[in-house]
């Protein structure tokens, strides 16, 4: 298919720009939700500081109990 365009040619098609568009979105919405789970993983050590058990933790931030007591240990 490139030879038969050049690559501006290429980009100008709508094809391209639907794809384009799509992966860009679906990006955005990755980045989104790996920033709310660094969130929550960041908030972990806190709650457990002021007394929060692990079950309470995960229930309170949707999370399973084995994430919130890897995220707990300390880091090494």
């Amino acid at each position: 298919m490139a030879k038969m365009f050049g690559l501006s040619e290429l980009k100008q098609t709508r094809f391209y720009q639907e794809v384009f568009t799509e992966g860009k979105q679906e990006g955005k919405e990755e980045g989104k939700l790996e920033g709310k789970l660094e969130g929550k993983l960041e908030t972990i050590p806190r709650l457990l500081a002021l007394g929060l058990s692990i079950e309470q933790i995960a229930q309170a931030l949707g999370l399973d109990e084995q994430v919130v007591r890897q995220a707990g240990q300390p880091k090494l």
